[in-house]
């Protein structure tokens, strides 16, 4: 799982209010290249929760992320590259998402999360 898909998740138990950001809990993290496409991290940089991001990048051991950035470090090629290995390069293999509030447990496995809720959770 990607951290531009856990900037988007958000446990949605019946009842919770604070659902964002799900804590990462790491059993396994990988790299994987992708192409890199300045004009969609331009694009995706303003739907990004940043602080969430920064956050997830440093539990998964990348620590090149500022802790605040403002829109014109995207003309920065540099900063780019680091957004860029952040968001689409590091992925969660394996380990779980947790819920902020609730300490609810969503497993993730082979990169997938698992955000089913439990019936009572609906």
């Amino acid at each position: 799982m990607r951290l531009l898909t856990h900037n988007m998740l958000s446990s949605n138990i019946k009842g919770v209010t604070n659902g964002f950001p799900l804590r990462i809990e790491i059993e396994k993290v990988v790299e994987k290249q992708v192409e890199f496409n300045p004009d969609f991290l331009k694009n995706m940089f303003p739907k990004i929760e940043w602080k969430a991001l920064v956050n997830a990048s440093h539990s998964m051991g990348y620590v090149e992320l500022p802790e605040e950035v403002e829109p014109s470090r995207l003309d920065s090629e540099d900063f780019l590259h680091k957004f860029h290995h952040a968001l689409l390069e590091l992925h969660l293999e394996e380990g779980a998402l947790v819920c902020p509030e609730t300490g609810r447990r969503f497993p993730v496995s082979k990169g997938i999360p698992n955000m089913l809720l439990h019936e009572d959770e609906v």
